[in-house]
């Protein structure tokens, strides 16, 4: 293989710790900031290859999302902003866990089984969030990229969604929008005043939003992001990253945590609500963006969450055509064309590449608006059932193994039997336990309409899965 020397070389200053093992998971690789340095500048050269494979940009972001500020994490992006597909995820693991003899062996394996053209241009895009350990793991990246002749184009402090709407952008000649963070500002700041100009009542209270920036990236894209709103949108940031520990008691996990459901779960109301009252279907996939995104992308328009946030909407290619021709049909009634640009709007304000809590907040913001609704006729759309979550810390988060998109667990032997036999003895009742995707931690959570008077079943369902 060209360049094995210097492969050597190189990883050599990016040595493995002995006997770390590290799993590809639900959102890339995610641990303890100071065991990363070598995957870092192995999943440089692995988005080359990924590259040089499909001759297209591939993006690599150094990011830990929710979890505590000590760690780190790094996830590859795909061509069309997806996550990277399941078999090069398999290479991701086997290739940060080759011990450093063995490196140069791996990339050939992936070379071989791919027929990747190692001479073939390559170009990789990178980014990072707020993080102490960012900058310099993520010229780690960059080393590894360098090293099997890859070209490089740094973003530096950008959000994950972000990085991923670049990479989409840059894939598609531009067609999808303009691939900087100012085009990015401006493709949403643009459709969001459009849609907005279509709800003239809008109260200066209603034009103010609170938005907690948990102390991290999101907080700082926002701030550049007032400009591009104009006077529609009033902004008032807190938890901002001017003092504070990123994620530290602020921040969506923390809300979530305290009472609010895990990733793959959605509160028995809500599924009730969409599928009797809505009449549109409800699929349920195994957690992680990347079976959300798939699943989505069965529907002429799929709307996808998942509790961590990461939730956009997907139009196809006939519904995106079906639109475009209604809004410039000259012999469309003046409504008809008033709606289709609505919708044009609307798919201009969401990020079809990936979740992005920004793109939500503001299309959020945007429907209220046009319904005239407030937040708290919004929220008493249904009523959720009472619900708790519990994060336990394990040594080995493998131990329990899950079916039915992780709503049931398949191992321990005896678990998930245990825990249907007390769901049963409580009215509207469910209850789950999963492996974390991201840290060494198992998931519960319990949901019944007498939870928040009922300390005893969370005790008997706590006890259970801790005994098992």
């Amino acid at each position: 293989m060209p360049y094995c020397n210097e492969v050597s070389q190189k990883s050599a200053l990016h040595p493995k710790p002995k006997g770390l093992t590290l799993q590809y998971g639900t959102a890339g690789f995610r641990t303890t900031a100071s065991h990363l340095d070598h995957v870092m500048f192995r999943m440089g050269l692995l988005a080359t290859l990924r590259s040089k494979k499909t001759k297209s940009t591939i993006g690599v972001m150094v990011t830990a999302s929710h979890n505590p500020e000590e760690d780190n994490g790094v996830k590859l992006i795909d061509p069309m902003g997806e996550m990277v597909t399941p078999e090069w995820e398999s290479y991701a693991t086997e290739l940060a866990n080759a011990e450093q003899e063995d490196l140069c062996t791996v990339l050939k394996d992936i070379i071989a089984k791919e027929g990747i053209d190692v001479k073939e241009a390559a170009n990789v895009v990178t980014g990072r969030d707020t993080r102490p350990s960012s900058e310099t793991l993520s010229r780690a990246v960059l080393d590894g990229v360098t090293c099997l002749r890859g070209q490089s184009l740094d973003f530096g402090l950008v959000t994950t969604p972000q990085l991923h709407y670049m990479v989409l952008c840059r894939n598609t000649d531009s067609c999808y929008g303009t691939p900087t963070a100012q085009g990015y500002y401006a493709k949403l700041s643009k459709a969001f005043i459009e849609l907005t100009k279509n709800a003239p009542r809008r109260t200066h209270d209603q034009k103010r939003l609170l938005v907690d920036g948990a102390n991290g990236i999101g907080a700082l894209k926002l701030r550049e992001m007032e400009a591009f709103l104009r006077s529609e949108l009033q902004v008032e940031l807190f938890n901002d990253g001017s003092s504070g520990r990123l994620n530290y008691l602020c921040g969506a996990d923390y809300v979530k945590v305290q009472q609010k459901p895990p990733q793959a779960y959605a509160n028995g109301s809500s599924t009730q609500y969409l599928e009797d009252v809505m009449k549109v279907t409800v699929c349920c996939t195994k957690t992680g963006v990347k079976h959300l995104h798939h699943a989505a992308q069965e529907f002429d328009v799929g709307v996808y969450f998942e509790a961590n946030g990461h939730g956009t909407v997907l139009f196809s290619n006939k519904a995106l055509e079906q639109i475009e021709q209604l809004a410039e049909d000259t012999n469309a009634s003046d409504e008809k064309k008033r709606v289709a640009k609505l919708l044009e709007n609307t798919v201009n304000l969401i990020n079809q590449a990936t979740g992005d809590a920004i793109s939500d907040m503001l299309l959020i913001e945007a429907v209220l608006a046009l319904r005239q609704m407030s937040v708290q006729e919004w929220d008493a759309i249904y009523t959720d059932l009472p619900n708790r979550q519990l994060k336990v810390k394990v040594s080995d988060r493998r131990v329990i193994h899950t079916a039915d998109a992780e709503r049931k667990a398949v191992t321990p032997a005896g678990l998930q039997d245990s825990i249907d036999a007390l769901v049963k003895t409580y009215k509207q009742s469910r209850a789950f336990v999963r492996p974390s995707g991201t840290e060494d931690v198992l998931e519960e959570l319990e949901e019944n309409r007498s939870l928040n008077s009922d300390a005893e079943e969370h005790k008997h369902y706590t006890n259970t899965v801790t005994a098992l």
